[in-house]
């Protein structure tokens, strides 16, 4: 099995401080900008960053849909600040990095999961990140809107 990884970028004209907690708000801010390819959002515990956990369906296509239970940990050091949502129920993973940037911070956002073997497999790398990139575009530009509005 591969890892497949899809990953995007948005730059947000706010301070690091102010995005990081939109980013971390799994009881108001996040249940927002989520795409329309999520569904069925619940904030289990917690809500706000470390020791989280949300649960959500993410239809990535038609006929392919996962439900996602998060549990949330958070770093944080001098050079940038992260989030790790780990999906209980599979081997994804969605890693937000925060770090400062000339015009405000820089977002990264990575998602990664074992991908199938076979020619299944080949397909699911092929093809899954750039869906899933669309998705974390309209994501980020969600978040973006939200900290700059």
């Amino acid at each position: 099995m591969a890892r497949v990884t899809a990953t995007n970028t948005v730059v947000i004209e706010a301070p690091v401080e102010a995005v990081s907690a939109a980013i971390a708000d799994y009881a108001q801010v996040r249940p927002r900008i989520q795409p329309e390819q999520f569904s069925a959002y619940r904030l289990i515990q917690g809500g706000q960053g470390q020791g989280t956990v949300a649960a959500w369906n993410l239809r990535a296509t038609k006929k392919r849909s996962r439900d996602v239970k998060a549990n949330v940990t958070v770093d944080a050091d001098a050079a940038h600040w992260s989030l790790v949502e780990k999906d209980e129920n599979s081997s994804m993973a969605t890693t937000y990095t925060v770090r400062e940037a000339t015009a405000g911070s820089l977002v990264e956002m990575t998602t990664s999961w074992d991908g199938a073997g076979g020619v299944g497999g080949f397909f699911e790398r092929a093809f899954a990140p750039a869906g899933l990139r669309r998705i974390q575009h309209e994501l980020l530009s969600n978040l973006k809107a939200e900290v700059e509005g």
